[in-house]
């Protein structure tokens, strides 16, 4: 018998960050190209290692390790919370709000994929998480799918008070400033100037595993 192409239980495949001058840009469009392409089950992210006596064309210097992480809650959007690449990393462009961004198609390192997105895109927001479609709720920083089927489940029964949004463990920090709710609203502090420096986290050990979700 012809043995299958493909492992019944899916494809994976691995991507060495730092190892050439591909930007992030083009690491998502090829990950998004193959999930679309071939179906593959997951695309896996490892930041390049210099090792002795390696050819001239390898850098002699790692990626931050961030970078691999950024990459890791991008990949996750894309899967899980409806993003395009593009979107995620759009075309050169300054930074926003002081987030860092080389703007040459790379992920922001200070900040989470999705907390960019929504920095540069202020005027879709506040989201009323009242009214707001699902697509929309998983675009509010701060909100997972597990929240925002939780939500709207919730929203089924009766109208939704901020006072829900801390007995579902949501980071009200970081979600405040894009929602409107019942005995909520954010009034200026979309506005903020210095709103992306007030939700970045403080400097912590990386996290040394993979695919952690971003909210």
């Amino acid at each position: 018998a012809t043995p299958p192409r493909f492992a019944p239980g899916g494809q994976s495949t691995q991507m060495i960050v730092g190892a050439d001058a591909a930007d992030d840009r083009t690491i998502l469009a090829t990950s998004a190209s193959l999930y679309a392409a071939h179906g593959l089950r997951r695309v896996y992210y490892s930041a390049f290692s210099p090792i002795p006596d390696a050819a001239r064309a390898l850098p002699l210097k790692a990626p931050p390790l961030v970078r691999e992480h950024r990459l890791y809650q991008a990949d996750w959007l894309m899967r899980f919370y409806g993003f395009a690449a593009d979107e995620i990393v759009p075309p050169a462009r300054p930074g926003v709000d002081g987030a860092t961004t080389s703007g040459q198609g790379m992920l922001a390192l200070d900040i989470d994929p999705k907390l960019a997105w929504a920095l540069a895109h202020r005027e879709q927001f506040p989201v009323d998480v009242n009214r707001a479609p699902r697509e929309m709720l998983l675009r509010v920083p701060g909100l997972g799918v597990k929240t925002v089927d939780r939500l709207l489940q919730t929203r089924l029964a009766r109208r939704i008070h901020v006072d829900d949004l801390g007995r579902l463990h949501v980071p009200l920090r970081k979600v405040m400033p894009f929602i409107s709710a019942e005995g909520h609203s954010p009034t200026r502090l979309l506005d903020a100037q210095d709103l992306a420096r007030s939700l970045r986290p403080a400097p912590v050990q990386g996290a040394l595993f993979d695919g952690m979700p971003v909210a």
